[in-house]
């Protein structure tokens, strides 16, 4: 017989391996983890620079954010290999600050919306991912592909041809070089290679230096200079309120991806608290925010099987010796390259047996739906956190119109009484109809109703009780309800006779 072990020696349900510790006593796994993290600190870079210019800030707030951030995150966070960095979706949230009211109201703005993030997680706001459905994560997966290619779709429009051929050179180096190793991570070959060809050809074609200047000083403690008081909180409250939410949003649903995976499970409690506590840190040096970054975090995870936090903490070390060190040699690497690095990430977090007509014919087509809602007003709003936000709401309505139907009321008539049995989970969806279930022209002077097969769950089910209850009093129908459970005659007693507009 197995023993069962006892919990206290059992292992942390959040210790993930291989741990930091076995990483670097093993020269394979410290390998991979290195390299991974370099693969991600040049992919960082051109889209820092690309998120500064959407918050309309010079491109070294969005490279340094990303620097401090995915430091920050690699020990704070509760999801190890997860990347955090400058983001798109924050950038758009706090774009408007920027623009109408400067840098020192957009750093406030950043502090303060880490602020709430700590809150948030203090109040344990990460245990609502339990209520995201599959088909939801299945849509947020299957967008945030499609968001990721289309990202690209502008590296290849209006450029010279050969960007074009290199962009296939380096697909094809991207799909085959997993198949004859994995010791080196196939994007770094790939960015090295066309690098490389671009160099000893003279080969003309857009590069990440002509995304924008590379800083070449270290970052700066910075104090907003903002008046405290009232009207300021109101000019920022939104704004950080929208990035502490879309942040953690977006974090705490690639958390999840990662952990399906990996199989394993990460913190989302400590995640949510090194999400806030990296964005306060982000603004401290004049950062301009963010949160968990899902193509990154696909290349470090995916496609250069990254495990650790050594991954993640390196690519925020070499985003900066990067920048800062090798910003020359950095701003040679041919943008195809990194387009190639993106369009296989795209293919490769893309679900694509969510839409395989055997896949589509078994799910019920609510489930469908959902999925395909997501996905819609995702990539139609570029909004992750919306779209996710959407896709929760149509699957709780269409949850709550599929559980209605469950409900029954049986009636029989025995002995000058009419017994109604009622059937299923009572909640203001089941109960709307639960009045017009009984006859009371028809039925006896007395009548019995049987709870014992239901539940009552809200307020509109006591005020449908409520209702039913006195109608019959004004046709002098004596009425009893009876077999509730604890809970449902506690609740029902507390509520019943007080709600008004029964009569």
């Amino acid at each position: 017989m197995t023993a069962i072990t006892p919990s206290a020696d059992r292992p942390s349900r959040y210790r993930i391996e291989p741990t930091v510790l076995q990483a670097l006593r093993s020269p394979r796994l410290l390998t991979r983890e290195v390299l991974a993290g370099l693969v991600v600190a040049i992919a960082l870079i051109p889209e820092a620079i690309a998120f500064s210019i959407i918050a309309g800030v010079d491109p070294r707030v969005g490279l340094f954010s990303s620097f401090v951030m995915a430091v920050a995150i690699a020990f704070l966070g509760g999801r190890p290999a997860m990347i955090t960095a400058a983001t798109g979706a924050i950038a758009l949230v706090v774009a408007p600050v920027a623009r109408e009211y400067g840098m020192d109201y957009l750093i406030a703005t950043v502090l303060l919306g880490g602020l709430i993030q700590v809150l948030l997680a203090v109040f344990g706001v990460a245990k609502l991912m339990r209520f995201i459905p599959r088909s939801v994560m299945v849509g947020f997966v299957n967008a945030l592909a499609i968001l990721i290619f289309v990202a690209q779709v502008p590296q290849l429009i209006g450029v010279p041809w050969m960007v074009y051929p290199l962009v296939v050179v380096g697909l094809l180096i991207l799909y085959l070089m997993p198949r004859l190793t994995r010791i080196v991570p196939a994007p770094l070959v790939a960015i090295i290679l066309l690098t490389g060809a671009v160099v000893v050809f003279g080969i003309s074609v857009p590069n990440v230096g002509g995304e924008g200047e590379l800083p070449q000083n270290l970052p700066e403690l910075f104090i907003p200079n903002v008046p405290l008081t009232f009207e300021t909180l109101q000019i920022i409250a939104p704004f950080a309120a929208g990035v502490a939410v879309v942040g953690l949003l977006e974090s705490l649903m690639t958390a999840k991806l990662v952990d399906d995976i990996t199989d394993t499970h990460s913190h989302k409690g400590r995640e949510a608290f090194g999400q806030g506590i990296a964005n306060m840190l982000s603004g401290a040096f004049g950062g301009m925010g963010g949160c968990a970054m899902i193509g990154q975090t696909m290349i470090n995870v995916k496609a250069s099987g990254a495990r650790t936090r050594i991954s993640t903490f390196l690519a925020g070390a070499f985003l900066l010796v990067l920048v800062l060190v090798l910003g020359d040699v950095v701003a040679i690497i041919p943008m195809a390259a990194l387009v190639a690095v993106m369009i296989m990430v795209s293919v490769a977090t893309f679900d694509w047996h969510s839409i395989a007509p055997s896949t589509l014919t078994r799910l019920p087509k609510s489930e469908t739906a959902v999925m395909v809602i997501t996905v819609v007003v995702t990539v139609w709003t570029s909004n992750l956190a919306i779209g996710v936000i959407a896709g929760v709401l149509v699957a709780m309505v269409l949850f709550a119109r599929r559980v209605a139907h469950f409900v029954t009321v049986i009636r029989a008539v025995a002995d000058g009484v009419a017994r109604y049995t009622v059937n299923g989970e009572l909640f203001w969806a089941s109960s709307n109809d639960l009045t017009t279930q009984f006859e009371y022209a028809d039925d006896p002077d007395r009548v019995v109703i049987d709870m014992s097969q239901s539940h009552i769950w809200d307020a509109s089910t006591v005020a449908a009780l409520d209702a039913i209850v006195t109608k019959y009093e004004h046709r002098g129908t004596t009425v009893t309800l009876e077999g509730m459970n604890d809970y449902t005659a506690a609740f029902h007693g507390r509520l019943s006779g007080g709600l008004g507009g029964s009569a």
